[in-house]
């Protein structure tokens, strides 16, 4: 047994022999015979359901994404609503994406809850991320369920929870259901049906077509000018790939639907396909999943470039640069600027602007919002990463009749217009972006030549993020190392810029280094330590929510591009110091 410890014997001992399991999961274990480590990870502990739901390498064992591990989360959550009386009888939604065995996840999860004797509805075929918050709203839904690992190498695959307000679960339902799960420790607990049985019953049911038809429908309502979109639609190129994921068709859907007439899709990227066969990355945050969109791009002379992720909630672009001919890429922030200035000053032309409009977004996303938003005086509030929290506050708004909701979104790669959903949604992101492309070319210029207007009329801000990788057991015990070096040790100056706050959100405390006083954060808590400098800059670290990842965050604002280019290189490096990155 090498180093094993007696638990982990145990464990796979178990796996092995015990009836629950089949005998496909026992060969696979079965030939890991010899191999300790990777036995160690895959049952020193159980996959953690976190507040967001799974993520994890697909593969037999405890500590992997598999029929048994989906089985018992969703035996948990089936547990909670079962406590929420007659909620029950509302259902849950379920949508999966393209990656390996996310059918057969999201009909486990479906059979569970059916058995359960809560009714399950699950699309006919892969739908986005997006679709699923609109449709267990839609449906009168109390939970919904989509199986996906976003934009995770292909090895991985995940298991995300919503609730009935269509946002995915926050505090403090997400450690209740939690909660509900990590009761279940016998997997025999976990129940199941025959599928046929369900359905017949009524307790499995397709939905598909109709869901699409009303989607669509609600984002056109979103489209400021339709007319605009039409005249333009047909002289802009736009080359477009889904990474092999859940975009292909709801994408092409809504830019045909409004107008964009010359639409390229990659042809190798075209097919849903889980093993990614492209890219290293399914990431449209990485410019190596713009390669084969990039040379079509150059072949037809395209004006856009887009990318969405595998359940379609990111987008990425390129634009191409009239004076140059080159395509220049948009990170987050700037794709969301664009946008969101598109939207406030486009709304306040028509007098549609409310006086108690807000934007949303994260504390870790780029800040020249800020001064977009005191231009058009709408409100503007910051939230933990994570965009649970930008749509949690959509669900406050409602409740408070304090705010509308304009726009959120965050540096990842993820926006929202209006509240048809409460995660973010490249689809719709996509609509709003052309629109915007559509109107400036209406106005002679290109997306390039509008986001430099929008720098010199509000500051040259850039931003900029790095990762560290530490895999399995001894990487995650080095990222709580060093977090707690950070918290213990906080610089009062970082790469020459003094800091005027220190932010612990695991505390729930802000120190002043001016006044030397400290203050409530006024979020959740969350293991994210945060440095408010001076001269606009800021830095933030936290550990991924769902990878194997310590995060460095960055922003500064210079005087030119080339200024804050210094800028931010200078600070990126102090920041990786502060780990000795």
């Amino acid at each position: 047994m090498g180093g094993w410890n007696r638990e982990i014997a145990e464990r796979y001992k178990l796996w092995l022999e015990s009836d629950v399991f089949d005998e496909e999961t026992k060969k696979e274990l079965r030939g890991l015979e010899g191999e300790d480590a990777e036995i160690t990870d895959r049952f020193y502990r159980d996959l953690e359901f976190g507040t967001g739901g799974l993520r994890g390498v697909l593969g037999a064992g405890t500590n992997r994404m598999n029929l048994y591990t989906v089985r018992k989360a969703t035996q948990g959550l089936a547990n909670y609503i079962l406590k929420q009386g007659e909620n029950k009888k509302t259902g849950v939604a379920i949508a999966f994406d393209s990656r390996r065995m996310s059918l057969e996840f999201a009909r486990e999860a479906a059979l569970c809850l059916a058995a359960n004797k809560i009714r399950a509805y699950v699309f006919d075929s892969l739908r986005p991320t997006p679709e699923l918050s609109f449709a267990l709203r839609e449906l009168g839904c109390i939970a919904g369920i989509v199986v996906t690992a976003s934009h995770n190498p292909p090895e991985y695959n995940g298991y995300k929870v919503y609730w009935e307000d269509g946002a995915q679960i926050t505090a403090p339902r997400d450690k209740e259901i939690i909660k509900e799960v990590n009761a279940i420790t016998d997997y025999s607990d976990a129940r199941t049906m025959d599928l046929e049985e369900a359905k017949a019953q009524g307790l499995y049911q397709v939905i598909g077509e109709e869901i699409d038809n009303r989607y669509i429908e609600e984002l056109k309502k979103l489209v400021i000018h339709p007319e605009i979109v039409r005249e333009q639609g047909k002289n802009i190129k736009i080359v477009y790939t889904p990474l092999h994921g859940t975009g292909n068709l709801p994408v092409r859907r809504i830019l045909r639907e409004l107008g964009f007439e010359q639409v390229y899709v990659v042809p190798e990227q075209e097919l849903p396909n889980g093993d990614f066969p492209t890219v290293s990355y399914p990431n449209p945050e990485d410019s190596n999943a713009f390669t084969l969109a990039l040379k079509l791009a150059k072949q037809v002379d395209a004006d856009l470039v887009l990318a969405t992720d595998p359940d379609a909630d990111r987008l990425g672009i390129y634009g191409k640069n009239k004076e140059t001919g080159a395509y220049e890429p948009f990170t987050g922030n700037m794709s969301g600027m664009i946008v969101l200035e598109y939207i406030l000053s486009q709304k306040q032309a028509l007098g549609q602007l409310p006086e108690n409009g807000a934007v949303v977004t994260t504390i870790v996303s780029g800040k020249m919002s800020r001064e977009i938003a005191r231009t058009y005086g709408v409100e503007r509030l910051e939230t933990l990463t994570g965009f649970k929290y930008i749509g949690e506050q959509i669900k406050f708004f409602e409740k408070n009749h304090d705010h509308e909701f304009l726009f959120g979104y965050e540096e990842s790669y993820g926006c929202l217009v209006g509240t048809h959903a409460r995660d973010k949604d490249a689809v719709v992101a996509v609509m709003a972006l052309c629109e915007a492309a559509a109107y400036y070319w209406s106005q002679g210029l290109t997306l390039c030549q509008q986001m430099e207007r929008l720098f010199e009329k509000y500051g040259y801000f850039q931003e900029d993020l790095c990762t560290i990788t530490m895999k399995g057991q001894t990487g995650a015990a080095k990222i709580r190392d060093i977090l707690e070096h950070i918290r213990k040790n906080p610089p009062a100056q970082i790469g020459g810029y003094q800091v005027n706050q220190f932010r612990d959100y695991e505390k729930e405390m802000i120190f002043d280094y001016k006044t030397k006083m400290e203050y409530p954060s006024g979020l959740p808590k969350s293991n994210v330590l945060y440095f408010d400098l001076e001269e606009d800059g800021w830095c933030c670290v936290r550990p991924s929510g769902t990878e194997p990842k310590v995060k460095f965050y960055m922003g500064v604002k210079g005087r030119c591009q080339e200024d804050a280019r210094l800028r931010l290189e200078s600070l990126k490096t102090a920041v990786q110091g502060l780990v000795g990155a």
